[in-house]
């Protein structure tokens, strides 16, 4: 396991630094605009880099694994190649989200799929049909929820690591080494790039890597389900939805379309509580994340689950309020 391991860091870093050469060459360099906290181009699309080395060292040492589960490697694939063109500027919105259906469409031949999803004021609920069209939209709605909180250096890695970290130890306490090592090798290929990500950044993972990683987190969170709670998922992977619900109530709440971009979202609005200090967001986000992660692996498969999600949208509604009070006072700070 440590030459595995060992393996995904070091051809990370490796790629990272290639890539680094490169990018202004192949056009993958992310130029500030009005939504952007950085002041100057930086490479746009170390995503290549650390998903590759994941996938890789995983084919290579798990192949009869990857074989198993095959469609849901090629749906990966899929995702990757996509947020690949998307960081060269060659996808439309609308394209993404048919590769992400196509891709999620793929992992239901491999069985990942949601179709229980779990007990809710003593009635338990399959979904029947259902199942595709619900996984399809839990998939793509996470997937572009972890797009969108790729906003502060080093965010959606950190993020990433401790969800990631969380389905590791549901995949290692149930022996399901699917969860387990794709998990790990993730994780590992993560650190390896936030060595480079970290605040002032010199590089972005780009959608190559908040795509695939929001798709891979799904696919994991997927097949946990198996193991643990349904909305014990919503609480492992909580930062990216409650920033995607807050933002979308807040913009209609204004009159705009759910899908209208601004710089309101959470990490957006406590970078500037902090005084535009990003490594202290950070670790203020990954500590939230941390605590909900650990939140929801302590609940049991056994509890009805229908208080489980009043509480997680009392958390949404109490962080609408919070984020909304904060606004306030720095517009009439400003």
């Amino acid at each position: 396991m440590f030459f595995e391991l060992t393996g995904v860091f070091g051809i990370t870093i490796m790629l990272i630094i290639y890539f680094k050469h490169v990018a202004s060459v192949i056009g993958l360099i992310d130029l500030p605009n009005v939504r952007s906290v950085h002041s100057k181009g930086t490479p746009r699309g170390a995503g290549i880099a650390f998903v590759f080395s994941s996938l890789l060292l995983f084919l290579l040492n798990h192949f009869s694994l990857a074989v198993h589960y095959k469609w849901t490697i090629v749906a990966i694939l899929f995702v990757f190649t996509i947020g690949i063109l998307d960081d060269h500027k060659d996808a439309s919105p609308k394209t993404k989200f048919f590769v992400i259906i196509v891709s999620t469409v793929l992992l239901s031949f491999d069985d990942i799929l949601i179709d229980d999803v779990g007990t809710f004021f003593g009635v338990h609920i399959t979904l029947g049909w259902l199942a595709l069209p619900f996984t399809i939209f839990a998939v793509t709605g996470f997937t572009n929820a972890m797009n969108l909180v790729d906003g502060l250096d080093g965010l959606a890695g950190t993020l990433g690591v401790i969800i990631l970290g969380a389905f590791s130890a549901v995949g290692y306490q149930h022996h399901d080494p699917f969860i387990w090592w794709l998990s790990l090798f993730f994780i590992v290929a993560l650190l390896a790039f936030l060595i480079f990500n970290w605040h002032p950044a010199s590089v972005f993972m780009g959608d190559s890597g908040s795509l695939t990683l929001g798709f891979v987190i799904s696919v994991i969170a997927i097949k946990s389900l198996a193991y643990i709670p349904t909305v014990s998922v919503l609480f492992i992977a909580a930062l990216p939805i409650l920033d995607t619900l807050v933002v979308m109530i807040r913009r209609k709440r204004n009159g705009k379309s759910v899908f209208t971009p601004d710089r309101l979202h959470m990490h957006h609005i406590l970078w500037h509580f902090s005084s535009e200090n990003t490594p202290l967001t950070v670790v203020v986000l990954g500590t939230i994340q941390l605590i909900y992660s650990l939140t929801g692996l302590s609940l049991e498969k056994q509890i009805d689950e229908g208080i489980l999600l009043l509480l997680f949208l009392l958390n949404v509604l109490l962080i609408y309020l919070l984020l909304n009070t904060v606004i306030r006072k720095q517009q009439q700070e400003s």
